[in-house]
């Protein structure tokens, strides 16, 4: 779920910009969760696709978004939608939805929050994996 240098950061860092604590386990519980009760349809389609828990997005990461120093990323899909994808893909890296842990425990209050926002956040991740950009997202109301 989550590499060991997300792991051992987010061991290290309770709290973020005055935000609720929130042990790195119960956390990724929550991540776990929001996966098992998507309906069975799409869950048998998360073949090759790697979900994480980082601190932080990366440099080159920020560099790809042109993100700016102050912006919080509450997470990110990086791959190809699966709706883009021609018959020659195969034998590739995995995807990956990363969820970034301080930012969304700084908009968070309590744990219910956070754990409906773990599950905003991943839905909003695997609609990109499927296919579904922001603007169709805002179309169906989903912000």
């Amino acid at each position: 779920m989550h590499s060991p240098a997300a792991r051992a950061l987010g061991s290290a860092l309770e709290c973020y910009h005055g935000s609720m604590r929130m042990p790195l386990r119960d956390f990724e519980l929550m991540v776990e969760q929001a996966l098992a009760e998507l309906p069975a349809m799409f869950r048998s389609r998360l073949e090759n696709v790697e979900v994480l828990i980082a601190e932080r997005p990366t440099h080159q990461q920020r560099a790809e978004l042109s993100l700016r120093r102050s912006s919080e990323l509450m997470g990110l899909y990086e791959g190809t939608p699966l709706t883009e994808r021609g018959s020659d893909h195969g034998m590739t890296e995995p995807d990956r939805i990363t969820l970034f842990r301080p930012a969304i425990l700084s908009v968070c209050r309590d744990a219910d929050e956070v754990r409906e926002e773990v599950r905003r956040t991943v839905l909003h991740e695997l609609a990109h994996f499927f296919g579904i950009d922001d603007d169709r997202l805002l179309e169906l109301g989903a912000y």
